[in-house]
């Protein structure tokens, strides 16, 4: 399929020649849950902590006898159903990530990249190379294209990363780090030429190996 191609000054260029089966792929939003959650899950700290009566600190002396007091029998005043007391069965520390399987992540990622050429979110652009880190001129290029969340895809380009690094609603991803969580999070995605070809070259190339 062929998709235009635009300057950074919002100026048709040419076009250029994408693979259908990753831009113009069936979107399966099942995928996107699956993918998503996974990436989020991932991102979870798991720090979470509380202390069981053997943690809390006290409580060592037996608070009375165990009998004749007309009172409940108990060990320590640290057993969770008194004040003070450890935590029955609370949270511990743990690892929440997962994976998805290969051919799940890569046909959500082609669901992804179709969806937004769809809604004509995309938008390929022949080139992002900048003079120098300086957040007016990506501020300025978003301006041009009305986008006011954008998620910027190129290779490795340091200048468009630091440019991009301060816009609270845009962000920059190397090719190589293109995620579903970000381009569903971001209302516009801008990637350059080379980036695009090299998606498709690699999207369509793990399509072919899995069917």
């Amino acid at each position: 399929m062929k998709v235009e191609v635009y300057s950074i000054e919002k100026k048709k260029v040419g076009d250029v020649e994408l693979a259908d089966d990753v831009f113009g792929a069936h979107v399966n939003k099942a995928l996107f849950y699956e993918v998503v959650k996974s990436q989020l899950a991932s991102r979870r700290r798991g720090t979470h902590d509380t202390k069981t009566k053997a943690e809390v600190r006290g409580g060592g002396k037996k608070p009375w006898k165990q009998k004749h007091t007309g009172r409940a029998r108990t060990g320590s005043t640290r057993n969770p159903h008194w004040v003070g007391g450890g935590v029955a069965f609370g949270p511990k520390p743990r690892d929440y990530s997962y994976r998805v399987p290969a051919k799940v992540r890569q046909g959500a990622l082609r669901s992804a990249l179709s969806l937004r050429l769809k809604e004509k979110t995309l938008t390929i652009i022949d080139s992002l190379d900048l003079k120098g880190a300086k957040t007016s001129q990506v501020a300025d290029f978003l301006a041009k294209f009305d986008a006011e969340s954008a998620l910027i895809v190129d290779q490795k380009n340091d200048n468009l990363m630091k440019s991009t690094r301060n816009l609270q609603k845009a962000k920059f991803l190397p090719e190589g780090g293109v995620n579903v969580y970000d381009i569903l999070r971001y209302k516009h995605l801008f990637i350059t030429k080379q980036a695009a070809q090299k998606l498709s070259e690699k999207l369509q190339g793990a399509e072919g190996q899995k069917s």
